[in-house]
């Protein structure tokens, strides 16, 4: 599958798919607050656990995306 073929199918998941579509959000938000937690000169350990903790979580949508994904790739005929 070529990078434009993996981008197609990918917007049509994101159009067709309310719960990969609801990943993809939670995924970007998680991106938004780690790159506003990366600014953060000084962390509070607070911000540090959270930083973490946000970085598991956007692992764990990221798997379950992918798994989608191969789902529907290979269902088309991928």
């Amino acid at each position: 599958m070529s990078q434009s073929d993996t981008e197609t199918l990918r917007q049509q998941l994101l159009a067709s798919d309310e719960h990969f579509a609801a990943l993809a959000a939670e995924h970007a938000g998680y991106e938004e607050r780690l790159a506003e937690l990366r600014a953060v000169t000084y962390p509070t350990v607070d911000e540090e656990v959270e930083e973490k903790t946000l970085k598991k979580k956007k692992l764990a949508l990221k798997d379950e995306m992918e798994v989608i994904f191969r789902r529907h790739r290979e269902g088309s005929g991928g």
